[in-house]
């Protein structure tokens, strides 16, 4: 494989130094001494606090959102010379900061800086999976809904990393993906949904083809997660989001431990919060992450954001869920502190802003000018704090080698990602949105062909004796005729499809849904069909209708969801107090 995939070595893209450090306070002068053992085919450290993505989720998350700058800006970067009043303030409040970007000055000036801006910006393919990621579904009003995958990258790829990573042994190694988050944007824009996913967590790979073509083949068996990205780059990691969720990616925002530190300058003290004093450190001082904070409320900016958002040694119980939960409160508070509009209201904080956004930041190839990071700001912009929700996938522990490690937990992370994929809001409040209908079929039910197949099959269980048939006698029963088995095809589906080849024959499939009960979302068009294709899925392997759970408009409880308005405080492990 090529050089790793992170700050500076994106396939094809050469090192570059980006980082501007303001003063920081607080936190241990020594960060991120070498730890124990990781769990990303990393032996050698311990991974916990070499989690560098989840800075990563926090400055992609802070990444699109916030406007760059007064009304008076125009689509090409140019602004007007006058002051712009208190009230314009309003529109600098959001998430990000990756949109800081149009503060420029007027005339050839301000487009020279605005294509330096842009020539700031890292970009990669969006998947190097060899699957055909299924479209969105427009709801009633013709709107679809946004997904991001935000990655936080350990690569110590220059002096920088190296010095906030630590562990000298993993200097120069391809890196790994620690931190990732989908964010969800509803297509009505009336609420957001991030759900993330434990680095630890246990799939198989997808195949993925590197830029410059080395191929990595599909796993075999169960790899940590977080290993996708030093297989051709982040790329890969939307191809593992995709088999595992079927969730459709659109885009992906990377950012790696430089990345946050300056976006954390840029963006200023972020409130947090602690139940008692935390000084963060591994077995023997080694493997924390250096965090050091007295009881109670903290502005934190630079190394010490990133010393909490890394931190896994000192929260709860320890673990990469209890890290999660940080993060999260990181971004919640973050956000609040940044529409109240105090922070970054005037033109040299927000070019800064704007320099730190676009230099720290590896984007897919839809995001790669600064006026699509600001389109996509403005969209995120119009979701209210209180519509914001932050969740966990659902997980349970393994057991044996793979103990600590995390695994979907059966029914829940399903329900979850179910959720997302038909755009039901995470905080159970109902959306703008209408239900969507199925398209009418093309042609009586009785002419529609389908073939059914059998792919009840899991990693630990063989394929369900009869299934297809059991199924094809539920199409016959329901006016299919020219329903038929595929003998031939028992491959694994972790949940059920209906693929089809063409969009003559969309409402044909969306019948035969309607038929067994089966979500619209799981009907999608693939290339790989000549035909209706009914798989039936593992999560499908007995009797009657598809079961649909009544819980599938409700939040699973293991998702742990937290409201963007909601003031939370991380409490600490009483072995790392002092």
């Amino acid at each position: 494989m090529g050089g790793p995939v992170g700050r500076s070595s994106t396939h094809g893209e050469g090192t570059r130094s980006r980082v501007r450090h303001a003063d920081r306070p607080g936190g241990d002068g020594g960060l991120y001494e070498d730890g124990d053992g990781d769990g990303g085919g990393r032996t050698r450290r311990e991974s916990d606090d070499a989690g560098a993505g989840e800075p990563a989720a926090r400055s992609a998350g802070d990444g699109p959102g916030r406007r760059a700058g007064p009304r008076g800006t125009n689509g090409r970067g140019r602004s007007s010379r006058r002051a712009p009043k208190s009230g314009r303030r309003r529109a600098l409040r959001w998430v990000s900061s990756v949109l800081a970007l149009l503060i420029l000055a007027a005339g050839g000036a301000g487009y020279l800086y605005y294509e330096h801006l842009n020539g700031n910006i890292r970009k990669g393919d969006l998947t190097l999976g060899d699957k055909q990621m299924a479209d969105h579904k427009a709801n009633a009003a013709g709107q679809t809904p946004l997904n991001i995958l935000l990655i936080g990258s350990d690569a110590r790829d220059s002096a920088e990393n190296q010095k906030l990573g630590g562990a000298k042994e993993t200097f120069g190694a391809p890196p790994l993906a620690d931190v990732q988050m989908l964010l969800h944007l509803s297509a009505d824009r009336s609420n957001l949904s991030v759900v993330s996913m434990p680095r630890d967590t246990m799939l198989k790979m997808p195949k993925c083809t590197a830029p410059d073509g080395e191929v990595f083949p599909a796993s075999t068996v169960d790899v940590q997660t977080n290993q996708s990205l030093r297989r051709g780059g982040p790329g890969c990691t939307v191809a593992a989001w995709y088999e595992l969720t079927g969730i459709r990616i659109d885009h992906f925002m990377m950012i790696d431990f430089a990345g946050v530190v300056s976006m954390a300058d840029a963006i200023g003290g972020v409130p947090v919060c602690v139940t008692a004093n935390i000084h963060s450190r591994g077995a023997n001082g080694r493997g924390g992450s250096g965090l050091r904070l007295e009881a109670g409320t903290h502005s934190v900016r630079g190394e010490q954001a990133l010393q909490w958002l890394r931190t896994r040694y000192g929260f709860e119980d320890g673990s990469d869920l209890a890290r999660a939960k940080a993060q999260h409160q990181y971004m919640n508070s973050m956000v609040r502190q940044l529409r109240k509009g105090t922070k970054l209201s005037d033109p040299a904080k927000l070019m800064n802003l704007a320099e730190a956004a676009t230099t720290a930041l590896t984007v897919d190839k839809g995001l790669d000018t600064v006026r699509k990071l600001y389109d996509l700001a403005e969209e995120l912009k119009k979701v209210p704090t209180k519509r914001i929700t932050m969740s966990t996938m659902p997980n349970v522990y393994g057991t044996g080698v793979n103990a600590g490690r995390v695994y979907p937990k059966a029914g829940d992370a399903e329900q979850l990602f179910r959720m997302v994929r038909e755009d039901l809001p995470l905080d159970g409040k109902a959306s703008r949105r209408k239900k969507e209908e199925p398209k009418d079929p093309s042609a009586p039910v009785g002419e529609i062909a389908v073939a059914v197949r059998n792919g009840t099959a899991t990693d630990a269980l063989g394929p369900v004796s009869g299934r297809a048939g059991d199924v094809e006698k539920l199409l016959k029963e329901a006016g299919f005729a020219r329903a038929t088995i595929d003998p031939d095809n028992v491959a694994g589906s972790a949940r059920t499809s209906i693929l089809f080849p063409s969009a003559d024959l969309e409402g044909d499939a969306q019948a035969v849904a309607k038929a067994l009960g089966v979500p619209l979302s799981q009907v999608k068009r693939s290339t790989d069909v000549s035909g209706i294709s009914l798989a039936v899925g593992a999560d499908w392997r007995e009797g009657g209708a598809y079961p649909v759970s009544k819980g599938t408009e409700k939040t699973p409880e293991s998702a742990g969801a937290q409201n963007g308005e909601e003031e939370g405080c991380m409490k600490v492990d009483p072995k790392y107090t002092w």
